[in-house]
């Protein structure tokens, strides 16, 4: 008798740290991000409306990439990334392709969260990451059928990584990750003593 795997939800995952100059690169995008969080003021209302337990440019800035030429050199890479994914993932695009369309800054303070949730209106998301402090925390990544389990029992702690429920992933700086938009995920309480930055982003099919 013999089981397979069916319809596999897939996760991306690549370090841009062995890339040329990476150590300016994310220099640059750490103070990039940090300026931001001090100088963007309608970004820092709408954290402060919505609390936002730290600062994310999602509501107020839509050009970071002409803003900030590392943000440029980063889409650039993520852009790379983006097509390798969808290769893997076997996607038809009939002769187009995926385009980022959403490039944000999420500076997270320690305590802070950001709960579950997917990106409507978009393909690929994922997150690159800038500032990992010891404590940080990981992605969690949730099953996508979590909510039609029914009457199933729990899996133990033994079980595989593709039978969890729920999957941490704890990246370093540099660490890209990609899903697909439909994927849930959040942001645990951030248990470092100092602000973990992340740079989120959307890819749409153009």
């Amino acid at each position: 008798m013999t089981s397979r795997a069916l319809f596999v939800t897939r996760l991306h995952e690549a370090s841009l740290a062995a890339d040329r100059a990476f150590d300016a690169l994310n220099a640059d995008l750490e103070d990039a991000c940090l300026m931001l969080a001090a100088e963007d003021q309608a970004g820092r209302a709408w954290c402060k409306a919505n609390a936002y337990p730290g600062y994310t440019s999602y509501a107020s800035l839509n050009d970071l990439p002409q803003r900030v030429t590392a943000f440029g050199d980063l889409k650039k890479r993520l852009d790379k990334q983006a097509a390798a994914f969808a290769l893997d993932l076997a996607f038809d695009l009939k002769g187009r392709r995926l385009v980022l369309d959403s490039l944000w800054v999420n500076v997270l303070k320690p305590g802070g969260t950001h709960s579950s949730h997917i990106h409507p209106h978009s393909v690929i998301s994922g997150t690159y990451y800038v500032a990992t402090p010891p404590g940080a925390s990981a992605l969690k990544l949730e099953d996508p059928r979590l909510s039609m389990m029914m009457a199933a029992p729990s899996r133990t702690k033994e079980a595989p990584e593709d039978l969890q429920t729920f999957v941490y992933v704890a990246p370093a700086p540099g660490t890209v990750l990609m899903w697909e938009s439909w994927l849930r995920h959040e942001v645990p309480a951030n248990g470092a003593r100092s602000n973990r930055i992340s740079i989120s982003f959307n890819y749409a099919w153009a």
